[in-house]
């Protein structure tokens, strides 16, 4: 039989490739992109139309996510956990004391 003349499927995403690099600056834009929600409930008081059930589901989300990067070990995963716990702990309270 002649050898595959196909060449092989070479993978797109190596595990220290592309998204090794690309998760720690997604993890940095996405909460960058959550703090002007932060800062509209705690400079100007107002926390009309925050859901608490959505945050605290965002928040229990972190937590584990947080958990399970511990156990994997695995920076990428527990250290934006670190931030995404803070702001949404940040917009929890704050939507309990400006509502």
């Amino acid at each position: 039989m002649p050898p595959n003349p196909t060449p092989p499927v070479v993978r797109a995403f190596s595990k220290s490739g592309v998204l090794n690099r690309l998760l720690p600056s997604l993890s940095i834009i996405t909460m960058v992109m959550t703090v002007p929600q932060v800062l509209t409930i705690w400079l100007s008081h107002r926390a009309a139309g925050i859901s608490m059930l959505s945050w605290g589901a965002y928040l229990g989300s972190a937590l584990v996510w947080f958990c399970y990067g511990l156990e994997k070990r695995d920076k990428n995963i527990y250290l934006p956990c670190i931030g995404w716990i803070f702001l949404d702990c940040a917009v929890l309270v704050g939507a309990l004391l400006y509502r």
